[in-house]
């Protein structure tokens, strides 16, 4: 009776931790980086490839960095938001092209608007490993100090601009 009842055990053990793994949300997973400086880049501007961009270049400012490319299914759902966003002109928001070719990555700005101040290009995804970008998008909240607040994985929905992001932002401006 007892070599059948160790098995039992351990099977059931296990159809225990699959369940509660399957109920969990894989956006909610918390980033390592969250309350950690932001990793340090240097990076070509889309726009303005002779131009760099840094975080450094926004030390003092609260600010979005949003991961994208135009390659990605998800981002085009949440680039009108972000459009928006833009134009609300609540935060500033800095672009990551991950893994793109620079002209399909213009032209899917020019089809889509630009919501962005300026777009970084990490062309080999060294950039986005260092932030531990999952896949595309993904966006980060950086304060002021350049320190990573929040990580959105997946896509900027309303709701999470509204219930998070935004109340983080102004939380952190005052």
């Amino acid at each position: 009776m007892n070599k059948f009842l160790w098995p039992l055990i351990g099977f059931v053990a296990l159809l225990v931790l699959l369940a509660v793994g399957l109920n969990l949300d894989p956006r909610e997973v918390p980033s390592p980086l969250v309350g950690k400086p932001a990793p340090d880049f240097s990076l070509p501007q889309l726009q303005a490839p002779g131009q760099q961009f840094s975080p450094k270049d926004m030390r003092g400012k609260v600010w979005l960095l949003n991961v994208w490319a135009s390659w990605c299914v998800s981002c085009r759902e949440e680039h009108p938001i972000l459009v928006e966003l833009a134009r609300s002109g609540q935060v500033p928001l800095i672009g990551m092209d991950y893994k793109d070719q620079n002209p399909d990555a213009l032209a899917w700005l020019k089809d889509r608007g630009d919501p962005y101040q300026l777009t970084a290009v990490d062309k080999d995804g060294r950039v986005g490993i260092n932030y531990g970008v999952y896949g595309v998008p993904e966006t980060y909240v950086i304060d002021k100090q350049g320190v990573i607040r929040y990580k959105q994985i997946g896509p900027v929905t309303p709701e999470a601009l509204e219930k998070k992001i935004l109340p983080l932002v102004k939380e952190l401006n005052q």
